[in-house]
């Protein structure tokens, strides 16, 4: 099996305001916690395919302004999520998902902590969307 590109291209990145919507207002969307991040995803019914013929899972991140208010901190942590997802994004690449991290302390972490949790997220992530697609 070829691996994914190591790359987060514009395709891969949520950016419609319905999208957005129905992850957060929709009855279809499920979300877990692994401190200091959520994640809320949505299996998505219309899957766009990779050129590999894999379906493509979406993201977004989140971290709100009441957690840092100065934007340094913001873009930080915005930073360093994303360079995890970029690095584990295949435990989800399966499935054809919408997911939306979002930050939930008020303190700065270690690039290497932040990394473990957003592993540990996509891995469960990886296994209920397994799980669900198993049982009819």
């Amino acid at each position: 099996m070829p691996a994914l590109p190591s790359t987060l291209p514009k395709e891969e990145r949520i950016y419609s305001k319905k999208l957005i919507d129905a992850l957060f207002q929709g009855g279809h969307s499920r979300s877990m916690s692994a401190f200091p991040l959520r994640v809320v995803y949505m299996p998505l019914e219309s899957a766009t395919v990779l050129p590999t013929g894999k379906p493509q899972s979406k993201f977004l991140i989140s971290v709100p302004k009441r957690c840092f208010k100065r934007a340094v901190k913001r873009n930080r942590v915005k930073r360093q999520v994303r360079e995890a997802y970029r690095k584990h994004k295949e435990l989800v690449a399966a499935y054809p998902v919408a997911l939306a991290f979002i930050w939930l302390d008020s303190q700065l972490r270690t690039t290497e902590e932040v990394e473990a949790k957003v592993s540990n997220l996509l891995k469960r992530v990886g296994e209920r969307l397994q799980h669900e697609e198993t049982q009819p």
